[in-house]
């Protein structure tokens, strides 16, 4: 049983090892697709003149977009600058139609009715609620760059921590660890006996 012990120690050993290398190469290769994705769309940060890049990514002014977090960056800023054509109004406040009674008010109406009818009659759409729509597809795409970045690294980290424990079961299984002690090889326990006490009679 102690061998069989020993070699169910070395073959989880050998298992660990070669998940973890796959989860390092896995995290490291998935982290390097998201990078040169966001590369390629050549995307590029205002200047920190802009007051959303000033807030949520000055230290990157002028700078391309190139990092899950320089993404997630870029998502805030079109946040921003969406709020900003809407009159700080979200997607669910704005209408469908530009209003009639109101055609400067971003926040338009629903009702085919009451909108402004162009020259075939038809319906105006709200042009900052599609400006919404198109804004709210940017950033998810930016997030979820973000957002896989971030599990490939923690791809990595989990892989480590695998290989780690699969390198450290070898070495106690190599070591003997894992060997049980032979108790016919145990030193047999010497019994030390007790001295003899005789009694001394007084003397008078």
């Amino acid at each position: 049983m102690r061998k069989l012990f020993q070699i169910g120690g070395l073959v989880a050993s050998a298992v660990l090892i070669v998940f973890g290398t796959a989860a390092i190469f896995m995290g490291v290769d998935g982290r390097s697709t998201v990078r040169d994705s966001l590369k390629q769309e050549q995307i590029v940060f205002g200047s920190a003149d802009d007051p959303a890049v000033a807030k949520h990514a000055s230290q990157w002014a002028d700078q391309q977009v190139t990092t899950g977090t320089q993404a997630r960056a870029f998502a805030e800023v079109i946040h921003e600058h969406a709020l900003e054509g809407s009159g700080g109004l979200t997607y669910a406040q704005l209408g469908r139609y530009v209003s009639a009674a109101d055609p400067d008010n971003p926040a338009g109406t629903s009702d085919e009715a009451a909108a402004l009818m162009d020259e075939k009659g038809v319906p105006v759409a709200n042009s900052a609620r599609n400006t919404w729509i198109t804004a709210t597809a940017l950033s998810t795409a930016l997030n979820m760059s973000y957002m896989a970045e971030q599990m490939a690294l923690f791809g990595i980290v989990v892989g480590f921590a695998l290989l780690l424990t699969g390198l450290g079961l070898g070495i106690l299984t190599l070591g003997g660890a894992l060997r049980g002690v032979d108790p016919a090889s145990k030193p047999s326990e010497k019994r030390t006996p007790k001295p003899i006490v005789t009694p001394v009679a007084p003397t008078v």
